[in-house]
């Protein structure tokens, strides 16, 4: 979701401005894909806190390619508000794209990304502006008394304390999308051409004064998740493989038993065949069909983590565009010719 095409090798810039040039201090960033029964409620909660608030703002939507009215309801909402910009895409991206373009067109000093589904309250952005005044760069936080499913919390418990003992990163919540960054933050991870990465724990290795709060939850407002298990699947892989070569050392260490293993296998069973015969080993065909099972096993599971490590090379490598934004749209001002962006 950023400005103008960039050749490779080419720093991006960020359509930034300071408070002191006549940018707002905060900007709100809110990723939007077919959110069009959640916009009145979520625009009516919004509005007034951020108006409440001692500080200039605006807010971000990023239409990531929604096929309803939602892109018709943000255009409403801007008669309004003149504080509203939309971000709106050629096609659907996937929410990180579109978080990454909310930060690249975002002019605040202060950035902080919300859902358009209400699951996280907009009533808790004051507490992450306070946590901005009083000096953080990072605001990490986690859901307290999440309002999801007994599985979904359960495989969320577990996926989190496997995402923190492969990659280091220690946060309580990889999955809360409330979370605050300073511009300097959001610049560094805009100007980073990296395939596929993971927004908060890319976010933690930028931070100098990162803190982490616990902020409120609800059932989701109207309509269903768009996050699907095989999407969720999907987005640990790549938090994994983004942050960690502890994949790779495992399959090294799963590898070596492998081979102990094997060597063991196969010197016992040569000392036995030579102390009781061929008729023992049933002339060695099962023999042979055991130990080919366990290394072609091995072999395949080595050769899909690799192949997952190449792949991302063979991405990087390609520098293809992850979105095109379509329209930029701000009151009284529009750019509506297609752009390339880089993440």
């Amino acid at each position: 979701m950023s400005p103008s095409p960039t050749s490779p090798g080419t720093p991006r810039t960020l359509e930034h401005r300071s408070e002191d040039q006549g940018g707002p201090k905060l900007s709100v960033v809110i990723p939007m894909y077919n959110e069009e029964r959640n916009i009145p409620a979520l625009f009516k909660r919004l509005m007034p806190i951020c108006g409440a608030l001692e500080i200039s703002w605006e807010v971000v939507c990023v239409d990531d390619g929604s096929r309803d009215g939602t892109a018709r309801l943000v255009r409403a909402e801007q008669a309004l508000h003149p504080q509203l910009v939309l971000v709106q895409f050629a096609r659907n991206f996937g929410q990180h794209a579109a978080v990454t373009a909310g930060f690249a067109h975002a002019r605040g000093e202060w950035i902080i990304t919300l859902d358009a589904d209400l699951q996280n309250p907009p009533e808790e952005i004051p507490n992450l502006v306070k946590c901005f005044s009083d000096g953080y760069d990072l605001i990490n936080t986690f859901r307290v008394g999440r309002q999801d499913t007994w599985f979904r919390k359960r495989a969320s418990k577990v996926t989190n304390q496997l995402v923190r003992r492969i990659s280091g990163i220690h946060l309580s919540d990889f999955g809360c999308m409330l979370r605050g960054y300073s511009r300097e933050i959001t610049q560094a991870m805009v100007n980073c051409r990296e395939y596929k990465t993971f927004i908060p724990a890319l976010a933690s290795l930028f931070a100098r004064r990162p803190i982490e709060i616990g902020v409120s939850h609800a059932a989701r407002a109207e309509g269903v998740s768009n996050y699907s298990l095989l999407k969720l699947l999907s987005l640990q892989l790549d938090l994994i493989t983004s942050f960690s070569v502890y994949p790779l050392r495992l399959l090294f260490l799963v590898g070596t038993v492998l081979a102990a293993c094997g060597i063991f296998l196969g010197t016992l069973l040569l000392v036995m065949r030579f102390c009781y015969g061929a008729h023992w080993a049933a002339d060695g065909t099962l023999t042979v069909l055991g130990i080919l099972m366990i290394f072609t096993g091995a072999q395949f599971f080595a050769f899909g983590l690799v192949g997952e490590y190449i792949g991302r090379i063979f991405q990087q490598v390609r520098l293809r565009e992850p979105f095109i934004v379509h329209s930029v749209e701000r009151p009284g001002e529009t750019t509506r010719h297609p752009r390339v962006e880089m993440p």
